[in-house]
Protein backbone atom coordinates (compact mmCIF):
# COMPACT_ATOMS: atom_id res chain seq x y z
CA UNK A 1 0.00 0.00 0.00
CA UNK A 2 1.55 3.30 -1.10
CA UNK A 3 1.52 6.19 1.34
CA UNK A 4 0.51 9.57 -0.10
CA UNK A 5 1.01 12.86 1.75
CA UNK A 6 -1.48 15.64 0.96
CA UNK A 7 -0.38 19.13 1.96
CA UNK A 8 -2.96 21.89 1.49
CA UNK A 9 -4.51 24.57 3.68
CA UNK A 10 -7.96 23.92 2.19
CA UNK A 11 -9.60 21.41 4.53
CA UNK A 12 -12.29 20.58 1.97
CA UNK A 13 -9.60 19.45 -0.49
CA UNK A 14 -7.82 17.43 2.18
CA UNK A 15 -11.02 15.67 3.20
CA UNK A 16 -12.44 14.95 -0.26
CA UNK A 17 -9.16 13.86 -1.85
CA UNK A 18 -8.29 11.69 1.14
CA UNK A 19 -11.60 9.86 0.88
CA UNK A 20 -11.06 9.27 -2.84
CA UNK A 21 -7.49 8.04 -2.41
CA UNK A 22 -8.35 5.74 0.46
CA UNK A 23 -11.18 4.28 -1.64
CA UNK A 24 -8.51 3.46 -4.26
CA UNK A 25 -6.40 1.62 -1.69
CA UNK A 26 -3.86 4.30 -0.76
CA UNK A 27 -2.75 5.19 2.74
CA UNK A 28 -3.10 8.96 3.20
CA UNK A 29 -1.51 11.51 5.52
CA UNK A 30 -2.79 15.10 5.53
CA UNK A 31 -1.18 18.37 6.59
CA UNK A 32 -2.56 21.91 6.36
CA UNK A 33 0.78 23.75 6.16
CA UNK A 34 4.26 23.11 4.85
CA UNK A 35 6.06 23.22 8.18
CA UNK A 36 3.89 20.50 9.72
CA UNK A 37 4.49 18.33 6.65
CA UNK A 38 8.26 18.90 6.77
CA UNK A 39 8.40 17.98 10.45
CA UNK A 40 6.61 14.70 9.69
CA UNK A 41 8.75 14.01 6.60
CA UNK A 42 11.91 14.44 8.67
CA UNK A 43 10.70 11.54 10.80
CA UNK A 44 9.53 9.32 7.93
CA UNK A 45 9.04 10.00 4.24
CA UNK A 46 5.87 9.01 2.37
CA UNK A 47 6.01 7.36 -1.06
CA UNK A 48 4.77 10.56 -2.73
CA UNK A 49 3.71 14.08 -1.83
CA UNK A 50 0.96 16.25 -3.33
CA UNK A 51 1.67 19.88 -2.43
CA UNK A 52 -0.35 23.05 -2.66
CA UNK A 53 1.81 26.09 -3.42
CA UNK A 54 0.23 28.87 -1.37
CA UNK A 55 0.13 27.80 2.30
CA UNK A 56 0.80 29.37 5.71
CA UNK A 57 4.01 28.91 7.71
CA UNK A 58 5.87 27.34 4.77
CA UNK A 59 4.65 27.39 1.18
CA UNK A 60 4.90 24.54 -1.29
CA UNK A 61 7.91 25.97 -3.10
CA UNK A 62 10.00 26.15 0.05
CA UNK A 63 8.83 22.72 1.15
CA UNK A 64 9.85 21.24 -2.20
CA UNK A 65 13.24 22.93 -1.97
CA UNK A 66 13.80 21.42 1.48
CA UNK A 67 12.67 17.99 0.27
CA UNK A 68 14.99 18.01 -2.72
CA UNK A 69 17.94 18.42 -0.37
CA UNK A 70 17.28 14.94 1.00
CA UNK A 71 15.02 12.94 -1.33
CA UNK A 72 13.95 12.50 -4.95
CA UNK A 73 10.56 11.03 -4.07
CA UNK A 74 7.81 11.94 -6.57
CA UNK A 75 6.09 15.28 -5.99
CA UNK A 76 2.97 16.69 -7.65
CA UNK A 77 2.13 20.37 -7.30
CA UNK A 78 -1.40 21.73 -7.09
CA UNK A 79 -1.33 25.08 -8.88
CA UNK A 80 -3.83 27.92 -9.16
CA UNK A 81 -5.87 28.20 -12.33
CA UNK A 82 -3.98 29.90 -15.19
CA UNK A 83 -0.91 30.52 -13.01
CA UNK A 84 1.79 29.45 -15.49
CA UNK A 85 4.56 30.99 -13.40
CA UNK A 86 3.83 28.60 -10.53
CA UNK A 87 3.78 25.60 -12.88
CA UNK A 88 7.07 26.37 -14.60
CA UNK A 89 8.85 27.39 -11.40
CA UNK A 90 7.66 24.26 -9.63
CA UNK A 91 8.95 22.00 -12.40
CA UNK A 92 12.27 23.81 -12.51
CA UNK A 93 12.64 23.33 -8.77
CA UNK A 94 12.18 19.59 -9.13
CA UNK A 95 8.47 18.75 -9.07
CA UNK A 96 7.59 15.75 -11.23
CA UNK A 97 4.17 16.96 -12.31
CA UNK A 98 1.44 19.49 -11.60
CA UNK A 99 -2.38 19.57 -11.59
CA UNK A 100 -4.38 22.79 -11.92
CA UNK A 101 -7.08 23.81 -9.47
CA UNK A 102 -9.97 23.25 -9.71
CA UNK A 103 -9.15 19.68 -10.67
CA UNK A 104 -10.83 16.38 -11.34
CA UNK A 105 -10.06 13.96 -8.53
CA UNK A 106 -9.96 11.17 -11.11
CA UNK A 107 -7.27 13.07 -13.01
CA UNK A 108 -5.22 13.57 -9.84
CA UNK A 109 -5.48 9.88 -8.98
CA UNK A 110 -4.32 8.93 -12.49
CA UNK A 111 -1.34 11.29 -12.18
CA UNK A 112 -0.47 9.75 -8.80
CA UNK A 113 -0.73 6.21 -10.18
CA UNK A 114 1.37 7.17 -13.19
CA UNK A 115 4.17 8.60 -11.07
CA UNK A 116 4.18 5.62 -8.73
CA UNK A 117 4.36 3.23 -11.69
CA UNK A 118 7.32 5.14 -13.11
CA UNK A 119 9.04 5.14 -9.73
CA UNK A 120 8.55 1.40 -9.39
CA UNK A 121 9.69 0.79 -12.96
CA UNK A 122 12.95 2.60 -12.36
CA UNK A 123 13.54 0.89 -9.02
CA UNK A 124 12.83 -2.58 -10.44
CA UNK A 125 14.57 -1.94 -13.76
CA UNK A 126 11.44 -2.39 -15.89
CA UNK A 127 11.79 0.83 -17.87
CA UNK A 128 12.80 1.22 -21.48
CA UNK A 129 14.26 -1.58 -23.58
CA UNK A 130 16.36 -4.59 -22.70
CA UNK A 131 19.44 -2.39 -22.97
CA UNK A 132 18.42 -1.04 -19.58
CA UNK A 133 19.34 -4.30 -17.84
CA UNK A 134 22.91 -3.07 -17.53
CA UNK A 135 24.83 0.12 -16.91
CA UNK A 136 24.72 2.47 -19.90
CA UNK A 137 27.86 4.48 -20.68
CA UNK A 138 27.86 7.30 -23.21
CA UNK A 139 31.15 9.17 -23.13
CA UNK A 140 31.36 10.94 -19.76
CA UNK A 141 27.86 9.79 -18.79
CA UNK A 142 27.13 6.61 -16.85
CA UNK A 143 23.59 5.50 -15.91
CA UNK A 144 22.73 2.53 -13.72
CA UNK A 145 18.96 1.84 -13.83
CA UNK A 146 19.18 -0.83 -11.12
CA UNK A 147 20.48 1.72 -8.61
CA UNK A 148 18.80 4.77 -10.20
CA UNK A 149 22.33 6.23 -10.26
CA UNK A 150 23.86 8.76 -12.66
CA UNK A 151 27.45 9.95 -12.86
CA UNK A 152 29.06 12.53 -15.14
CA UNK A 153 32.87 12.40 -15.37
CA UNK A 154 32.77 10.25 -12.25
CA UNK A 155 30.69 12.73 -10.24
CA UNK A 156 27.28 11.76 -8.87
CA UNK A 157 24.21 13.57 -10.20
CA UNK A 158 20.92 13.13 -8.32
CA UNK A 159 17.86 13.06 -10.60
CA UNK A 160 14.13 12.70 -10.08
CA UNK A 161 12.37 9.77 -11.74
CA UNK A 162 11.18 11.98 -14.61
CA UNK A 163 14.62 13.48 -15.19
CA UNK A 164 16.23 10.04 -15.15
CA UNK A 165 13.80 8.66 -17.74
CA UNK A 166 14.24 11.66 -20.04
CA UNK A 167 18.04 11.52 -19.90
CA UNK A 168 17.99 7.77 -20.44
CA UNK A 169 15.75 8.12 -23.51
CA UNK A 170 18.01 10.77 -25.04
CA UNK A 171 21.32 9.05 -24.25
CA UNK A 172 20.28 5.63 -25.55
CA UNK A 173 20.77 6.85 -29.14
CA UNK A 174 23.29 9.69 -29.27
CA UNK A 175 22.84 12.02 -32.22
CA UNK A 176 19.23 10.97 -32.84
CA UNK A 177 16.49 13.52 -32.25
CA UNK A 178 13.67 12.82 -29.81
CA UNK A 179 10.56 14.92 -30.30
CA UNK A 180 8.70 16.29 -27.30
CA UNK A 181 5.88 13.82 -28.03
CA UNK A 182 8.34 10.93 -27.92
CA UNK A 183 9.75 12.18 -24.62
CA UNK A 184 6.22 12.50 -23.23
CA UNK A 185 5.64 8.85 -24.11
CA UNK A 186 8.79 7.87 -22.21
CA UNK A 187 8.06 9.89 -19.09
CA UNK A 188 4.27 9.68 -18.84
CA UNK A 189 1.57 7.06 -19.26
CA UNK A 190 -0.61 7.21 -22.36
CA UNK A 191 -3.64 8.41 -20.44
CA UNK A 192 -1.76 11.38 -18.95
CA UNK A 193 -1.44 14.45 -21.17
CA UNK A 194 1.22 17.09 -20.56
CA UNK A 195 2.08 20.03 -22.78
CA UNK A 196 5.40 20.96 -24.37
CA UNK A 197 6.21 23.41 -21.58
CA UNK A 198 6.31 20.57 -19.06
CA UNK A 199 8.94 18.64 -21.02
CA UNK A 200 10.95 21.82 -21.63
CA UNK A 201 10.96 22.62 -17.91
CA UNK A 202 12.19 19.12 -17.02
CA UNK A 203 14.98 19.41 -19.59
CA UNK A 204 16.04 22.79 -18.18
CA UNK A 205 16.14 21.30 -14.70
CA UNK A 206 18.13 18.33 -16.01
CA UNK A 207 20.68 20.61 -17.69
CA UNK A 208 21.01 22.66 -14.52
CA UNK A 209 21.79 19.56 -12.47
CA UNK A 210 24.39 18.36 -14.97
CA UNK A 211 26.01 21.80 -15.01
CA UNK A 212 26.16 21.80 -11.24
CA UNK A 213 28.94 19.19 -11.56
CA UNK A 214 30.33 20.42 -14.88
CA UNK A 215 29.65 24.00 -15.92
CA UNK A 216 30.68 23.14 -19.50
CA UNK A 217 28.04 20.42 -19.90
CA UNK A 218 26.41 20.80 -23.32
CA UNK A 219 25.48 17.26 -24.37
CA UNK A 220 21.73 17.90 -24.48
CA UNK A 221 21.03 19.97 -27.58
CA UNK A 222 17.77 21.77 -28.33
CA UNK A 223 16.51 21.65 -31.90
CA UNK A 224 13.93 24.42 -31.89
CA UNK A 225 10.55 23.33 -33.15
CA UNK A 226 11.70 19.69 -33.32
CA UNK A 227 12.90 18.35 -29.97
CA UNK A 228 16.13 17.37 -28.27
CA UNK A 229 19.12 15.13 -28.88
CA UNK A 230 22.06 13.84 -26.86
CA UNK A 231 25.57 14.45 -28.17
CA UNK A 232 28.13 12.06 -26.72
CA UNK A 233 31.02 13.78 -24.93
Amino acid sequence: MSKIALVDDDRNILTSVSISLEAEGFEVETYNDGQSALDAFNRKLPDMAVLDIKMPRMDGMELLQRLRQKTQMPVIFLTSKDDEIDEVLGLRMGADDYVKKPFSQRLLIERIRSLLRRQQAVETNEVGTTEDTKVMTRGSLSMDPLRHAVTWKGMDVTLTVTEFLLLQALAQRPGFVKSRDQLMDVAYDDQVYVDDRTIDSHIKRLRKKMRSVDEDFSSIETLYGIGYKYNEA
